[in-house]
């Protein structure tokens, strides 16, 4: 039997629905802030990424997905977000329209080559929202304010936020200097791809998920002890922002990220659980990003979310979630001679805007019945016998068992009404 490769999920009608429901919250958050959908494709040339997410990131050494085509030409399953938006951002000249440019991704296909794990995929999706020239953390603390009026309504609380600085330009060479200087007298301490890459972006030994390189890494000199003004400011400011939105944060010095395009500000969304605070999400500025792939001088702020991960919690955490829709009616025919009345009749309900289904498997009245009764319907509506010669139909309704002849003319009317002519 063929089965879903490793790391990948079905989506089943009994769960789409709470997709949509997800979809909907989320579109609906970001329109309201004027943030409008962008769709990148699932693939992009490999040196997008290379370039863009960094060659020493564990994200492009380990996990990607990278493939030459027919042409020859090395291409990539889309490992995250970003970079695509930035792509197309440059590509189609967005940068020349009035600034900022506020974009959003929906139920984007993420792919990573790692060990399945729970709420971690090797295919997920994804919800992110990008925000280009705006140079001020006022851009930041939006997406966080926007982040966690969706986590609330969707059901997630006891929200707050883990923040820090990484720098700029301007601060970092100093910086790598004094970490550059810790690592290598801990070197023999280091796994070897840590070592390997030291010298290159010393960062990435911080974001190491080796427990040896962790134990290095937690007594390792801290970014934010070196910042230059720009950046002490543009922190500053961005905490006084979270305080006067009444957002809970703290300073977390160990927060790097996993990409090498971040600068200055990054954060992470953190739930409180049973256990310990659990990351639902994370994001920062990227102002070097754009320019960098072939653009202008442009910043850049975003966050990207699982939203598998935020559906496994909603659950874990016993959330009311919507149920299912079901159809309102079900036409029954009650002979096969009355089959193409009971067709005619259940599209004329769905063009009044009532959801409505019938009978496909030529089932036995009792049968159909059955079926309506599965399906959990509202009203089941008899076609056929004495009463479709007077033009009418038997309408039951299923919560009460209560029958009555209604005019097919009238019943749409009837049943939008609630029961009432």
């Amino acid at each position: 039997m063929i089965q879903a490769p490793k790391g990948t999920k079905d989506i089943l009608p009994e769960d789409s629905y709470l997709w949509q429901w997800l979809e909907e919250i989320m579109r609906s958050e970001a329109l309201l802030a004027g943030y409008s959908e962008i769709r990148t494709p699932v693939f992009e040339h490999t040196e997008l990424f290379q370039r863009g997410v960094g060659d020493t990131t564990d994200i492009v050494q380990k996990e990607m997905y990278t493939f030459l085509d027919k042409g020859k030409r090395s291409i990539t399953l889309k490992p995250e977000g970003t970079a695509g938006v930035v792509r197309a951002l440059i590509e189609n000249r967005l940068y020349a329209n009035a600034q900022p440019t506020k974009v959003y991704y929906l139920n984007c296909p993420i792919f990573r080559y790692e060990n399945p794990q729970s709420g971690r995929l090797r295919e997920h999706h994804q919800f992110g929202m990008e925000c280009f020239g705006a140079p001020h953390p006022t851009a930041e603390a939006e997406l966080i304010v926007l982040l966690i009026n969706i986590l609330n309504k969707l059901g997630l609380s006891e929200l707050s936020v883990n923040i820090n600085s990484i720098g700029c330009k301007n601060c970092r060479p100093k910086y790598y200097e004094k970490l550059l200087e810790y690592l290598k007298a801990h070197s023999n301490e280091l796994c070897p791809l840590c070592n390997e890459r030291m010298e290159r972006n010393p960062l990435r030994v911080l974001d190491c998920k080796e427990e040896k390189c962790g134990r290095i890494a937690k007594n390792a000199p801290l970014i934010i002890d070196y910042l230059c003004d720009e950046c002490s400011e543009h922190f500053a400011f961005f905490k006084q922002l979270l305080e006067s939105s009444d957002v809970p944060f703290k300073v977390d010095p160990f927060i790097v990220r996993g990409l090498d395009y971040y600068t200055k500000t990054v954060f992470e969304i953190i739930m409180q659980t049973d256990r310990e605070g659990l990351a639902l999400c994370g994001g920062g500025r990227y102002d070097y990003l754009v320019e960098e792939l072939g653009g202008p001088d442009m910043c850049g702020v975003g966050f990207g979310l699982g939203m598998e991960r935020i559906l496994m919690e909603l659950k874990n955490k016993n959330v009311p979630l919507p149920e299912a829709p079901k159809p309102t009616v079900y036409v029954i025919n009650i002979s096969k001679e009355d089959l193409p009345s009971a067709f005619k009749i259940t599209r004329e309900l769905r063009n009044n805007g009532i959801s409505a289904d019938c009978d496909h498997l030529s089932r036995s009245m009792r049968a159909q019945f059955k079926f309506a009764n599965k399906l959990s319907v509202s009203y089941v509506l008899m076609v056929g016998g004495d009463e479709a010669k007077r033009g009418a139909a038997r309408l039951r309704d299923m919560a009460t068992g209560e029958e009555k002849e209604i005019l097919i003319s009238d019943i749409s009317e009837y049943i939008l009404n609630g029961g009432e002519k």
